[in-house]
């Protein structure tokens, strides 16, 4: 084993091993993680593993369960923590470093897949999907392992690969749904077209029939099983989420929170966030290229090996896609990356450039570094998030058993939902009043918004009081009615409670 690939070696594994420390520390941040930890979290608790739930008796119908069942089972290894409903995107995310090497070896050699693999590593997305609870690490690694399998397969191989590719589909199926299949569906049909000369024969390496009814049983069952327990999850997950979610901007019938109106066209925006340090680098250099009288050599070289026009339209398919699309996040880029970063491997393992060859080592470290930095000071508290955990660990350890759940006054956090194991109460004022009556608890736990002014805070009880305050919210303490009611004065006029 020679020096430069132990080298390499080293910078892959500090950059996946910083990633794997950031897991722990970082809290989770209102609204995406925690969302999909509590679900996963419910699923771990109740043992449904058919049904996903929003929340107790509220199905959740906006995806599959292939994460959640893998942020469920990490839950019964390693207990609930911010780690361990981190550690599956991890390894997904590691399973991608893989496919990416195993690929751009294919295609060229060993130093091109070294530098393929660092550059998917460190793009922003990728690294920081890597230690996030989300379902688009699993997409992204059905549809990667889909297109790679494929591409290997036209290639010559054989065996494991043609099963791997309906495998892929698998994942994709039960992760993000049909979805899966349009994103691996685009690069290959776009792809036969460019090569069909030289790929049709190949194609019947493929085990078409066996692979598809093997897809479709181990996929349908859940389908079935999710539409019987729940009616109307077909309906909703099928046409709501993909069609009227794509369609419609602003789309109303998301029963889930509200869905992203972005302007058309957006979502190329979002692969030059996602791709970051290095795609913006690369358009550059290929800009400049362009501009200095190499168009043409470009333009044959792509469509002259068939290698780099699968990996150019597999890197294009999602934006493709999701071009006309208003409803977009930048996540629904992370399956164009993988292929993204072997076009970018190969330019930066040949690349002479003298700029390119001093800056590149630090484009590597670029991403890790500034996160890293960034959970560093969010675990030192320097950085305010948007989290109710150190509010929730606060009340944990103040209460007693006379004292009520937390309360959040009209709107709950996910984060709180999470941290408090299901048991923090979204109340309006009302309902608040009504529970002031009772004589249930001792003293009453509220969160209500730090922007509230002490009188508005008075307002809701004149032995309301602030005991902390996070960025978003400051806990009350008031006394209930156990603590309100006087009690009986003996003779001598001394009370009991002074004894």
């Amino acid at each position: 084993m020679s020096k430069r690939f132990n080298v390499w070696l080293l910078i892959l594994v500090a950059v996946l091993v910083s990633r794997f420390i950031g897991m722990a520390l970082f809290p989770f941040a209102d609204t995406t993680e925690p969302r999909y930890a509590e679900i996963a979290r419910l699923m771990a608790e109740t043992g449904d593993w058919i049904t996903p739930w929003f929340e107790p008796g509220v199905p959740f119908w906006g995806k599959p369960p292939l994460s959640f069942w893998a942020q469920a089972a990490a839950i019964k290894v390693f207990g609930v923590s911010e780690f361990s409903l981190r550690f599956p995107s991890w390894l997904a995310t590691l399973a991608m470093v893989w496919l990416v090497w195993r690929l751009a070896q294919q295609l060229w050699n060993v130093q091109v897949a070294q530098w393929s693999c660092l550059v998917f590593a460190t793009m922003a997305l990728t690294y920081i999907s890597a230690g996030a609870v989300m379902t688009d690490a699993f997409l992204a690694l059905g549809t990667t392992l889909t297109l790679v399998s494929f591409c290997l397969v036209m290639a010559g191989e054989g065996g494991l690969w043609r099963w791997l590719f309906f495998l892929g589909l698998v994942i994709g199926l039960l992760s993000k749904g049909p979805l899966a299949i349009v994103l691996v569906g685009i690069p290959i049909v776009l792809w036969l077209l460019l090569s069909w000369r030289e790929t049709t024969n190949n194609l019947r390496r493929l085990p078409w029939w066996r692979g598809t009814l093997l897809t479709a049983l181990l996929v349908c069952p859940w389908y079935i099983l999710a539409e019987l327990k729940t009616p109307g999850f077909l309906d909703y997950f099928i046409v709501g989420e993909h069609v009227r979610r794509f369609l419609d901007p602003g789309w109303a019938g998301d029963l889930y929170g509200s869905a992203h109106n972005q302007p058309k066209g957006m979502i190329w925006m979002y692969w030059l966030w996602a791709s970051f340090p290095w795609g913006v680098v690369a358009l550059v250099s290929l800009v400049l290229a362009w501009f200095r009288g190499k168009r043409s050599g470009i333009v044959s070289k792509t469509l002259s090996n068939p290698g780099v026009s699968f990996l150019l339209v597999s890197a294009l398919a999602p934006m493709l896609f999701f071009t006309l699309a208003g409803n977009t996040l930048w996540t629904y880029i992370l399956p164009s990356l993988p292929f993204t970063a072997i076009l970018i491997g190969r330019w930066a393992s040949e690349c002479q450039s003298f700029w390119l060859l001093r800056l590149r080592g630090g484009l590597v470290a670029l991403v890790p570094v500034l996160l890293t930095v960034f959970v560093g000071l969010s675990a030192t508290g320097w950085q305010s998030l948007k989290t109710e955990k150190e509010l929730v660990s606060y009340y944990q350890l103040a209460r007693t058993a006379d004292d009520s759940p937390l309360i959040y006054l009209d709107d709950l956090p996910f984060s709180a939902r999470f941290f408090s194991d299901g048991t923090a109460l979204e109340m309006t004022k009302s309902g608040l009043s009504n529970l002031q009556t009772t004589e249930a608890y001792q003293r009453l736990y509220v969160a209500v918004p730090r922007t509230w002014p002490g009188e508005k805070v008075a307002g809701l009880a004149t032995s309301a009081r602030k005991v902390m305050e996070n960025r978003r919210y400051q806990l009350l303490v008031i006394a209930g009615l156990q603590r309100d009611q006087q009690p009986v004065s003996d003779a001598n006029g001394v009370r009991s409670s002074d004894i």
